[in-house]
């Protein structure tokens, strides 16, 4: 037998055992290199990538890499190798968090973190539908068209209010207990059933790009599911929520340890404007809301105080994210389009928020409305294009650690 036979029996014989659950199956790999895929990494913030030597230190140094084909080294290898496929159904491209550890400590500054983090954009595009969109919503020449799609659809809601109105039997609410300063030019009904419409359709699009990349995950060849020691789904999602309140996996960074601290002010500042919104378009039909409900909030309802907390603290998180970007830039990378148009949006959605408040209790005519007006726009931004944006991180991240629980990967 010949060394060519001898290879092949090889192969076979390997194919054919019974895979083990604790390793990465062995395969011999025809790599067909994604030429555009390796420039698109460059382009959008990967330039890096040809520094990497596959030395392994970036594996060696994460403290949430596990034991068993960690990462990143094998995904920068991957990334060298243009094997785009691979990459985008790679689970573990998720369980990184961006803290910076192996690019600080990276002998020729290949900058790993940089390199996942393009590679999770990639991903969201990839199961977002429509793609085309989510291409759009990642190319910074395409901010006006972005802008100006929820600008033209309020302001046709708005135009079309009355009508609508007289259509559906609305008006403004003056003698049932609840009292909107804003009815008059924007009526609660209105913006609920506006919002409401489009959340829906953001809440319909991101569960078929969830449900996309479980079907992905699930067919991964990263690592396969130990059937010997089975999980419950429901445990499973359980546990990776409390790691999700606590940010348990923050606690590993220590090159951008703030990093912690940002995002549990982001985590806290956003969950309370999520329960303070919620309580006031529920507030017709809420048996909580007792009384009179006057929206906006006096300024020293206990409502009105979680706000304006829940502000400052997001604010302050992403002005902490935005510094720790630009200390040591040389370092640990600057981040990418991705990273800054979510951090941008999370600032003007709070400021314009602010701005309107502060005009409303002065009473500045009509300054207030347009202020308004603006806000609504970027909170219609922000929500909207969630399953295509940074926020859809949020959606995609937790998928892939419920999936890493569940499937038995062992993470430290």
């Amino acid at each position: 037998m010949d060394t060519s036979e001898r290879t092949e029996q090889k192969a076979i014989e390997t194919t054919q055992k019974e895979p083990d659950s604790s390793v990465i199956e062995e395969e011999a790999v025809y790599i067909e290199p994604d030429v555009d895929f390796i420039i698109a990494l460059r382009k959008q913030g990967g330039d890096t990538l040809k520094k990497c030597m596959q030395c392994g230190t970036c594996s060696a140094t994460c403290g949430l890499s596990p034991d068993t084909a960690p990462f990143p080294g094998k995904e920068m290898a991957w990334a060298s190798w243009g094997m785009k496929e691979r990459l985008l159904n790679d689970p573990d491209v998720w369980l990184c968090y961006h803290c910076n550890d192996c690019s600080t400590r990276c002998p020729r500054g290949a900058k790993p973190a940089d390199v996942l983090a393009v590679v999770r954009q990639e991903s969201v595009i990839n199961n977002a539908f429509p793609r085309f969109f989510a291409r759009w919503i990642n190319q910074p020449q395409c901010i006006p068209l972005l802008l100006g799609i929820p600008t033209l659809l309020l302001t046709l809601a708005l135009y079309f209010k009355d009508s609508l109105g007289e259509a559906l039997g609305m008006s403004i609410p003056t003698g049932d207990g609840i009292i909107y300063s804003y009815s008059h030019v924007f009526p609660h009904w209105l913006l609920n059933s506006f919002f409401f419409f489009f959340s829906a359709l953001a809440l319909i699009v991101t569960i078929i790009g969830g449900v996309r990349f479980w079907k992905i995950l699930d067919s991964s060849v990263a690592y396969r599911i130990d059937k010997s020691q089975p999980r419950s789904l429901l445990k499973s999602c359980l546990k990776v929520l409390g790691n999700i309140i606590t940010h348990d996996d923050f606690s590993t960074c220590v090159a951008s340890r703030s990093r912690f601290y940002s995002h549990m002010c982001v985590l806290f500042g956003f969950g309370a404007l999520t329960f303070v919104t919620i309580w006031v378009i529920t507030s017709s039909i809420n048996p909580l809301a007792a009384g009179d409900f006057i929206y906006p909030f006096n300024f020293f309802s206990p409502w009105k105080i979680l706000a304006n907390i829940g502000g400052v603290s997001l604010l302050t998180g992403v002005f902490i994210m935005i510094w720790e970007r630009g200390k040591e830039n040389e370092q640990i990378g600057t981040g990418v389009y991705f990273d800054w148009a979510f951090l941008f949006a999370l600032i003007l959605v709070v400021v314009t928020g602010f701005a309107t408040e502060i005009l409303h209790y002065i009473r500045l005519e009509p300054h207030r409305h347009i202020a308004y007006f603006i806000h609504l726009v970027f909170v219609f931004t922000l929500l909207m294009y969630l399953p295509y944006s940074k926020f859809a991180h949020m959606i995609y991240r937790t998928i892939a650690k419920v999936y890493a629980e569940y499937s038995g990967r062992k993470v430290k």
